[in-house]
């Protein structure tokens, strides 16, 4: 199968400047970049299939640079809603910083760029007669973002971007013959002036390409990568620990699954086709699910941190946490409420860890055995939790009911 019709086939691809792209990803070796600017301290799930294309063309023999915006993420790319935040430099600094070693940490891609390093060497003068002379207004106030932004407004900063972003291009094609870049669809109106800056510069026969990536939705039409809470699911496991990372893909719903697999892992069609088929014998298992949540959890976090998330999904299910270790609680309750222990009769830790609402409730909670402690049921009203019961001498896990949790620190 052609490289272009997989990524048709896992509606992966939106759309191209060019159709003659087809034959140049088969035959040739590519350079392509795709950009990111450093607007936070992690990319999320909503980045992650972009990031995941370029790591498709890496593995077809193309050559990826990805570069990080220190001059762009100071601009802002337009967005229909309205203007962004404008982040200080030092801030655009710190989250640069921190994009660079996720991205070289998960995808080991070899050529990161800051776009900073040759924006802030040109001057206003010449930012207008080299580059701003070969841009139609007319044309900019066309592409789509902008356009969505005329009745209420846009700043002449953000109007700007696409020249700066196509500037970019056009370094990156004379410094490293980048001749493709890659983006999701809300990016054509950028990829398209980038085009059309390299052929008037350097000539119309320049062969450069645009592929686009559609914007991935949920089948209610709502942007992916939000968890039933309405948090973004971040890579950076500070941000979003890996067994959130893990839950969020096993949540997927039926009607998403197969198309996620298609987009997210690297499974072969062919081995996706066997997954879909297992999962229909019994879909109650969320069999398809899981090795999604494997797949995706697996590349970006590693298979340890997999594992773990795993092992606390299991005990979560089972109610048996004592096979669990200290790093394995810390992660899959990182969000609880925790309490120290402090040599406290247990009725109190109840009340501290907002388990029961008095004294009697906490008493009568005991007595019924519906607390446990790190899945044993304690029904001594007098007890007191010791660092033998905890987990690593670290933790102990409360739990009234069935979905009541609190941890308890040693």
């Amino acid at each position: 199968m052609r490289l272009i019709d997989e990524l048709k086939e896992r509606e992966l691809l939106f759309d191209t400047t060019d159709p003659k792209v087809a034959d140049a990803l088969d035959n040739e070796h590519l350079t392509f970049y795709l950009g990111t600017d450093p607007t936070g301290k992690s990319l999320h799930v909503g980045h992650l299939v972009t990031f995941l294309v370029a790591e498709r063309l890496k593995r077809a023999g193309h050559n990826p640079i990805i570069l990080v915006g220190g001059a762009t993420g100071l601009i802002g790319d337009p967005k229909e809603q309205g203007e962004r935040k404008m982040l200080t430099q030092e801030t655009v600094n710190a989250n640069l910083e921190c994009l660079r070693k996720q991205i070289e940490a998960i995808f080991g891609f070899d050529k990161l760029v800051n776009n900073y390093d040759w924006v802030s060497k040109i001057n206003v003068i010449e930012f207008l007669r080299d580059y701003g002379k070969n841009f139609n207004v007319n044309n900019m106030i066309n592409k789509e973002t902008v356009k969505a932004r005329l009745d209420s407004g846009i700043s002449y900063t953000e109007f700007s971007y696409q020249i700066l972003q196509s500037l970019d291009w056009l370094h990156l094609y004379q410094t490293y013959n980048c001749s493709m870049q890659i983006g999701g669809q809300d990016q054509w109106g950028n990829i398209t002036a980038g085009t059309d800056l390299i052929r008037k510069k350097l000539g119309a026969d320049k062969q450069v390409y645009g592929l686009t990536i559609p914007l991935i939705l949920k089948s209610d039409g709502t942007k992916f990568g939000k968890s039933e809470g309405g948090k973004s699911v971040w890579l950076n496991p500070e941000m979003t620990s890996p067994y959130e990372f893990y839950q969020f893909w096993i949540n997927i719903s039926d009607n998403e699954v197969e198309k996620r697999l298609k987009q997210f892992t690297f499974l072969s069609l062919d081995e996706i086709k066997e997954v879909i088929a297992k999962w229909d014998l019994n879909r109650e298992e969320r069999y398809a699910q899981k090795v999604l949540a494997k797949e995706v959890t697996t590349f970006v976090h590693g298979a340890e941190k997999c594992q773990e998330a795993i092992n606390v999904s299991n005990a979560l299910f089972s109610g048996d946490f004592s096979s669990l270790t200290a790093s394995e609680i810390a992660m899959g309750f990182s969000d609880l409420d925790k309490v120290k222990a402090d040599n406290k009769p247990l009725v109190d830790l109840v009340i501290e860890a907002k388990l029961a609402t008095s004294k009697r409730e906490a008493r009568e909670f005991i007595s019924n055995g519906a607390i446990t402690a790190n899945g044993n049921k304690i029904t001594d009203l007098n007890h007191v939790l010791t660092t033998d019961e905890a987990i690593e001498g670290k933790y102990v896990l409360l739990r009234r009911g069935k979905k009541k949790y609190a941890l308890v620190e040693f």
